[in-house]
């Protein structure tokens, strides 16, 4: 297996990857709550976590990744306040939580598939894990962490010493900026629910030892993992929005539950803005993958435009970003397949070939570095056309999951423009097939003075405003 570098959140420093039983890695993802279309913020810490396992897997290790459904338990609030995102999905749009569950997650699948998410290994819904949860919980109970309220199951943070140890957040820093507990049986208002006991009126409920209920958010994570990976495995990965509640909770839960370290690795991918802010659907930005190919744009271009910002840093997501990034993925697919019937290289050129090839690799082997992996592919695909680009790319596309040596011919749609703009880039097109390069030349000139760039490609070309 061949040596990697990731990013702990837990000890905020790059270290060297060893798993706890090689070449086997444990790997176990946060998933959807599957009451809505997930959004393209969403999709894009999916996107990282398939970046990451491609890598393990093209390092040549085994991967047994979990990810969870969350179909119950996900309140408004990721801590313990408001309705249960399921129940309230289900008497908006009058269905059964059931039948909104299979719905979003039917749409959530065919999204990782269009962008060539690799689906994990096992995918492991909350509901069918519940009797699991119970006894977790009891366990924690029987251990005194656990403590028994009116409304449900806490637990006690002030009997967890690390508590915060993820987000650097001490236990007085909790209870200072804890809300004013509704529930005043707590016994800190940071305290958070292990188990919630049900309103009569509340339609999913399970019998358990404290009466009809359900399973709180994050005791959901800790028990899947151990049923699935064990008291120890290698990462946990997530969004950053999971750092300061809901993987700080997972963290106390599990260690409190084994007595010792759970994940050797916490692994998390930033936010995604829009437009420089909060994408929010109040402010009508919110996009789901649908919208993007209602716009004309290839979702493996999305991918493309996501794999140029480090997952470790916030992207801005823009349409003029998102067509910038179509261009450039169509027309690097372009050049690499291209080269599938094109000479052999001399010697020199094939070395510089293999060179750039080891550089794409080092770049994601260092902490998934794949903006630089990208830049080195650009190098490689800009050398003289011969075969081996293209037999390496295939070998690349299993790590970078771009589809490389198939051509596209989505990209991104045509700008609206004056018709004297659309007849003299008619003009320079004909030129173009005339081989009439001087022509070409001038009305190129024409056309940016007039503030519109030409894309050529070899079935046509495309306006973009400057």
């Amino acid at each position: 297996m061949d040596k990697l570098q990731f990013y702990n959140t837990l000890t905020r420093k790059k270290e060297e990857f060893t798993p706890v039983n090689p070449p086997l890695v444990t790997m176990y993802s946060c998933g959807p709550t599957v009451y809505n279309y997930a959004h393209i913020g969403n999709l894009r810490t999916y996107v990282f976590m398939d970046e990451l396992r491609r890598t393990l897997k093209f390092a040549g290790y085994k991967t047994k990744s979990v990810m969870n459904i969350t179909d119950v338990g996900h309140l408004t609030s990721d801590g313990d306040d408001g309705e249960d995102k399921m129940q309230t999905a289900a008497k908006k749009q009058n269905k059964s939580p059931e039948q909104i569950a299979a719905f979003y997650s039917e749409v959530f699948f065919k999204d990782l598939e269009r962008l060539n998410i690799l689906k994990p290994e096992i995918i492991a819904k909350a509901t069918d894990n519940i009797d699991e949860m119970i006894d977790f919980v009891k366990t924690l109970c029987e251990k005194g962490y656990g403590y028994e309220t009116d409304d449900g199951i806490y637990f006690d943070i002030s009997k967890f010493d690390e508590y915060g140890k993820l987000s650097r957040c001490n236990i007085e820093d909790a209870l200072a900026g804890a809300r004013v507990a509704v529930n005043t049986q707590k016994r800190h208002p940071a305290d958070f629910a292990l188990w919630k006991k049900a309103e009569k009126n509340h339609i999913m409920q399970w019998q358990s030892p404290w009466g009809m209920g359900y399973p709180g958010w994050h005791i959901e994570c800790s028990t899947m993992s151990k049923k699935f990976l064990g008291e120890r495995f290698d990462i946990h990965t997530g969004g950053v929005d999971h750092i300061p509640i809901h993987h700080e909770n997972e963290i106390a839960q599990s260690e409190a539950y084994e007595g010792h370290k759970v994940v050797n690795t916490w692994m998390h991918g930033e936010f995604m803005l829009v437009d420089g802010g909060k994408m929010s659907k109040s402010l009508g930005n919110v996009y789901t993958v649908d919208d993007l190919i209602a716009r004309g744009y290839s979702p493996l271009a999305f991918r493309y435009f996501c794999l140029n910002t480090h997952y470790r840093n916030k992207l801005n997501f823009t349409f003029d970003g998102l067509s910038g990034a179509a261009t450039a993925y169509n027309r690097l697919c372009g050049l690499i397949s291209a080269c599938k019937t094109a000479p052999h290289a001399d010697n020199n050129t094939a070395q510089k070939v293999a060179e750039q090839k080891a550089a794409v690799i080092a770049a994601v082997y260092d902490d998934l570095n794949y903006p630089l992996a990208l830049g080195e592919l650009w190098t490689m695909a800009k050398l003289p056309a011969c075969r081996e680009i293209y037999d390496a790319a295939e070998v690349l596309n299993a790590v970078l999951g771009l589809d490389l040596h198939v051509p596209h011919v989505s990209a991104a749609p045509t700008v609206e423009a004056p018709d004297e703009v659309k007849q003299i880039a008619e003009q320079r097109f004909a030129a173009r097939q005339n081989k009439d390069w001087a022509t070409s030349d001038e009305l190129r000139n024409k056309l940016d003075a007039l503030g519109y760039a030409v894309l050529d490609s070899k079935t046509g070309y495309e306006l973009k405003k400057k």
